[in-house]
């Protein structure tokens, strides 16, 4: 009996120099487990009859469960662990709770970098951030963060690891583009996280990126390739010497690339004073843990969170006691910083969190978005000088204005962000077009492979976009497609009444005056019965019609005021007859033809819609080649064939009752059909422009262009060679659009919605399409009066007649001055001449004159 308690007793004296430590890791943390382990064997070393067993077991994320079973069932078999030690990243949760139900001694040993996540956390949501992209050196790295991140922060993040191939590209392709880039890693991986975004042209703007770095080596990092400012996290000497557990602030830490690991070095130092001296007062921990039990005597966790918070005080470590967790509290420097200046941001702690400087205060960091446009004006065009060359901007980019523009820099002010706009990549300058494949170009394009965050343009939701992109709230009032046309060019002759008649008539006129002149002449000299060969009947004087004056009888009868006296003659009399009636024929028809002519000059006469535009063949039409209007036309067409399709099914199936489909007509109007043969027998255009080029180089008014309502409409106020034609038809709604799912769009619809509250859009579109342009226009309708140009040739011929009549004048002066000169004088009668004596009757007096 006596020696059986001898062996009791030596047995409980040495179990209680033995302690076994159950260390949960995770696969990746070897070199934490030997820094543990190698900070147990030098307190083993140190001490006598100490002896420490640590049993590593690395953790299996992806069966837990499973493996926390095994686990409790181990502790509650053996009896001989005292102590379970969990460094897994964010500690294992479901172990933890056991052992605090079970009375078991835990201890959590925090091996992750969830501090430089935490700093970079919490100097975010100081800024206000919404979103940021994490960058991590390796896959460890980035899997711990994420134990943090997960329930600990609300800032949208994505994360990424360098290593992996294609990362970097990946990060400059998003969008949309971050707000905030945060690098986490050695100065080594720092600097080749810089150098390649660099390279990707992703240090743009100052602020942006932040640097947490994880080593001692902050100031190799090359400063002097610092473009742009940029936030630097750093650690001091103190909290090297906070990691090896040693006072002051002189210790050197630059041969360790990780705090982690040199902290768990001292980690397993503390946890083995702690053990030593629960040795030397006696207490033993070895026991079993039942799991899913409640143990109520905790006697032994306590003593071991009691006598390590005691050595904990007296250290640079930390133990948080509702967390069960021994940590090393760093302090990070937080200052900006590049190539040519540094100042002090503030500092960080896990107790006090970011805490800025006395002098610094935060300028506010607006986000960044690339935004896609379409140049076609007044959506967005590009802007010149006025020598006709293109201004550019301060990155050597076209400067663009317009609509779209004018509402983006509205936009960015109330939603607080910069922006880029781009034009589309692929070059086709179009809203977006699906191919066979499937793949969208333009806009639409750039929008889904995300070349762009948002797409402002002169764009309209159809069904087929709304499949690959999301739509916001519309902004721009229902308008759909247009036709425009020429106003014809009145074609304008001082010789109007000229063109009256063809030239063979003026001529059938004028030989018909000749030949009646002539005749005239040639009746009156040779009629026995004319005046100047039948003086008998005619004593008194008669108009005798010689040559001259045969012609002049002919031109004058044309007139009102006739031709004068006519011929005695009975020929000359039927001649003169016949002569008259084909006067007055050829005057009411002249005056007739004048008049329409005239009238018609003034009238203009277009088709009125769409429909009348297909019933007729003068005025032909096109559209932009592989637009969306050109697809409607092509979809309708389609549509009336595939309807014509099943009309003629249903017609000429045996088994349909024919006298249900006999009509006199076909129901259903091919007119789309006509207008899509038309529209490609005119030819497509490439662009708006080419198309309005073309309208207006029309000067007959023969071919229309139809096109997006709204530019017709613009190009409508600002040319008065243009009329829109009838009513838009097919009408869809103008809006943003975003990437399927952005959370951009909830986002834009609200301040959308309160600009149109505010009718800011009607102020903007009353400055693009300004409807009172038009009434500077000159007014040429159809109740003006007949004007000079029309008219001016019977001026011009009445002072040409004036002209000749003063040639003839000079040479009538001339002639008969030249023939007084030669003429010889006979003096000898006028020597013999008397007077004679004439008698005139005045009243009933005779005077001798």
């Amino acid at each position: 009996m006596l020696l059986n308690l001898v062996v009791l007793g030596l047995c409980s004296t040495l179990a209680q120099g033995q302690f076994k430590i159950r260390l949960i890791s995770e696969k990746d943390q070897q070199e934490m487990v030997e820094r543990f382990t190698s900070g147990i064997a030098a307190v083993q070393a140190a001490t006598t009859d100490l002896t420490i067993d640590v049993e590593s077991v690395p953790i299996d994320r992806e069966n837990d469960m499973i493996q926390l079973n095994e686990t409790c069932d181990l502790l509650q078999g053996e009896g001989d662990y005292s102590l379970i030690a969990d460094l897994a990243w964010g500690g294992w949760m479901g172990l933890q709770d056991q052992a605090e139900a079970g009375g078991f001694p835990y201890l959590r040993l925090e091996a992750a970098n969830h501090q430089f996540v935490q700093g970079a956390d919490d100097y975010l949501k100081d800024r206000d951030a919404i979103d940021a992209a994490l960058v991590f050196q390796s896959e460890i790295d980035l899997d711990q963060s994420l134990y943090y991140l997960i329930g600990n922060s609300y800032i949208r993040v994505i994360v990424i690891n360098k290593d992996e191939p294609g990362a970097m590209e990946r990060l400059a392709k998003m969008r949309p583009s971050p707000s905030y880039y945060i690098a986490h890693g050695t100065t080594s991986a720092l600097a080749t996280v810089y150098n390649e975004a660099r390279a990707r042209s992703l240090l743009k703007r100052d602020a942006r990126w932040t640097f947490v770095f994880q080593d001692w080596k902050s100031d190799d990092f090359p400063l002097d390739d610092l473009e742009v400012q940029v936030t630097f996290f750093t650690m001091d000497n103190s909290d090297c010497c906070v990691v090896k557990n040693k006072p002051g602030d002189a210790c050197t830490c630059e041969e360790d690339t990780n705090p982690a690991n040199a902290f768990m070095e001292e980690a397993g130092k503390m946890v083995g004073e702690t053990l030593k001296t629960l040795k030397e007062t006696g207490t033993n921990l070895s026991g079993v843990l039942n799991c899913y039990q409640t143990n109520e005597d905790k006697a032994k966790a306590t003593a071991f969170q009691t006598q390590l918070i005691d050595l904990v005080k007296a250290s640079r470590l930390e133990y948080m006691e509702d967390k069960k967790m021994l940590n090393f509290p760093l302090k990070l420097d937080v200052s900006a910083r590049n190539a040519s200046t540094s100042y002090p941001m503030g500092v960080w702690d896990k107790t006090n969190g970011f805490v800025k400087a006395s002098t610094y205060v935060h300028q506010e960091i607006p986000r960044f978005f690339r935004i896609g446009t379409v140049p076609t004006t007044p959506w967005a065009y590009i802007k010149m000088d006025e020598n006709g060359r293109v201004i550019k901007d301060a990155a050597g980019r076209p400067s663009l204005g317009g609509y779209c523009v004018d509402m983006v820099e509205k936009l960015s002010k109330k939603m607080h962000f910069d922006y880029e706009l781009i034009l589309p990549t692929d070059g086709s300058n179009s809203y977006g077009q699906k191919d066979k494949s499937g793949n969208w170009n333009g806009v639409v394009g750039d929008l889904v492979n995300g070349e762009i965050d948002i797409a402002v343009a002169g764009m309209t939701m159809t069904s087929e976009r709304e499949e690959v992109i999301d739509f916001v709230a519309p902004y721009f009032d229902q308008s759909g497609i247009s036709i425009i046309i020429r106003k014809p060019v009145r074609a304008r002759s001082l010789f109007k009444f000229m063109e009256v008649l063809r030239v063979e008539v003026w001529f059938a006129i004028l030989a018909a005056l000749i030949v009646t002149a002539l005749m005239l002449w040639f009746l009156d000299r040779f009629s026995p019965y004319s005046a100047q060969n039948n003086k008998q009947a005619y004593p008194f004087p008669c108009r005798v019609f010689t040559l001259k004056e045969s012609f002049w009888f002919a031109l004058t009868s044309f007139t009102p005021q006739g031709g004068g006296e006519a011929p005695k003659s009975l020929s000359g009399r039927v001649l003169v007859a016949a002569y008259w009636l084909f006067v007055v024929l050829m005057l009411a028809t002249f005056t007739a033809n004048l008049a329409a002519f005239l009238t018609v000059e003034r009238m203009q006469t277009t088709v009125q819609g769409l429909e009348e535009l297909a019933q007729q063949s003068k005025i032909n039409y096109t559209v932009v080649s592989d637009s969306a209007y050109f697809e409607y036309f092509k979809n309708m067409a389609g549509a009336e064939e595939d309807l014509y399709r099943v009309w003629k099914n249903l017609t000429l199936s045996s088994d349909a009752d024919q006298a249900k489909y006999r009509v006199w007509d076909y129901p259903i109007k091919e007119q789309y059909t006509h207008i899509f043969k038309t529209i490609k027998a005119s030819g497509l255009v490439s662009s708006p422009k080419d198309g309005f080029d073309k309208v207006l180089a029309d000067e007959q008014g023969t071919f229309a262009f139809i096109h997006d309502a709204a530019e017709i409409r613009y190009e409508f106020y600002n040319n008065c060679n243009f009329t829109e034609v009838g009513e838009p038809f097919a009408e869809q709604p103008y809006a943003v659009a975003v990437q399927q799912g952005s959370h951009l769009q909830e986002e834009i619809s609200k301040v959308i919605l309160e600009l149109q509250k505010d009718r800011y859009f009607e102020t903007l579109s009353s400055k693009y399409w300004n409807s009172t342009l038009r009434s500077l226009c000159p007014t040429l309708d159809d109740s003006e009066g007949i004007t000079l140009t029309s008219l001016g040739g019977v001026f011009i011929a009445t002072l040409a007649g004036l002209g000749i009549a003063m040639v003839v004048l000079a040479f009538e002066v001339y002639f008969q001055r030249k023939q007084g000169k030669n003429e010889v004088m006979d003096i000898s009668q006028d020597m013999n001449y008397k007077p004679k004596v004439g008698i005139i009757q005045v009243g009933s007096r005779q005077v001798h004159m």
